[in-house]
């Protein structure tokens, strides 16, 4: 009698039928989801009927994001809810500093950035269309700086853009808000300064229908994302950071439905007195490593 009940030679087969041509990297990319996939289906004795479900529901993510024109990434969500895209965010980016200061923690990019978001003035505005109703004004500003030297970067281009009070962003809003709307490009001054205005963020909630709501329900969660702003800091010697802010009163922090959250994203919003444009402050420092450094392997 075989000592396996399915035939252990089968993975093997499968792998090894990639041709000569296959280059090094798909072959080991391939072949360890291959395995994977295997080694899953195996484990969970994966029905002919559960399979088939998964086949209707990896339609169902293609057929969204052509019924809408394209602006649903239903798949991309998808990754977020299941946490890859955050555990391929780690793996790309996360640097353990040789000194003191290590690099701010990258977090995952998301759907919503673009790349049309105007330079604005120093000290200007992103609020475009007015503060909206139970917005809260917030000035923020910070210095970016050098993890190796502790210098300031001049001319680093701080990138922001934030959901509206209403939880949507501009292009999922065009009733209320304008394109471009919370959105903005600063560049550093030669301290390695910005300051700017923005609202105090608002959790909002995923699509609660398509696959990603129906994921969600299998396993009991909730839709939330906590409270963010959109930063994504740049300069030419410099590796950028994309990242998120949370505001550490928000309650979603330790269920974020797409696992983005990060200790040192976690900031304070202070009353703000002195100022006409502003009632709330936000400090946030931004460490950048230069081009090439690996920091501790």
């Amino acid at each position: 009698k075989p000592s396996h009940r399915f035939d252990p030679d089968f993975t093997r087969l499968v792998v090894e039928n990639m041709g000569p041509k296959t280059t090094e990297r798909h072959r080991v990319v391939l072949g360890a989801l291959i395995t994977h996939i295997h080694d899953f289906a195996r484990e969970v004795e994966l029905s002919v009927d559960e399979w088939m479900e998964g086949v209707k529901f990896v339609n169902a993510l293609g057929e969204i994001y052509t019924k809408s024109n394209k602006t649903r990434n239903e798949t991309h969500r998808i990754c977020d809810v299941l946490g890859l895209e955050s555990l391929v965010d780690e793996i790309a980016h996360k640097i353990i500093a040789e000194g003191d200061i290590d690099p701010t923690s990258s977090s995952i990019l998301g759907p919503f950035w673009s790349p049309n978001a105007p330079f604005r003035e120093l000290g200007g505005s992103i609020i475009q269309d007015g503060v909206p109703p139970n917005g809260r004004v917030t000035k923020m500003h910070g210095v970016i700086r050098d993890i190796i030297t502790g210098r300031p970067i001049p001319g680093a281009v701080f990138d922001i853009w934030q959901a509206s009070a209403n939880g949507k962003y501009d292009f999922q809003d065009p009733d209320n808000q304008t394109p471009n709307n919370l959105r903005g490009k600063f560049r550093a001054d030669a301290d390695g300064k910005y300051t700017l205005y923005c609202l105090h963020p608002t959790a909002y909630s995923l699509p609660t229908d398509g696959p990603s709501w129906k994921l969600l329900c299998m396993m009991d969660r909730h839709p939330m994302r906590p409270a963010h702003i959109h930063i994504m800091v740049t300069h030419p010697e410099f590796q950028g950071c994309t990242t998120q802010l949370y505001p550490s009163d928000d309650q979603w922090l330790s269920t974020d439905t797409v696992f983005a959250v990060k200790d040192d994203l976690v900031v304070d919003f202070k009353p703000l007195e002195g100022d006409d444009k502003a009632v709330l402050e936000l400090e946030y420092n931004v460490n950048l490593a230069p081009k090439g450094y690996k920091g501790k392997i």
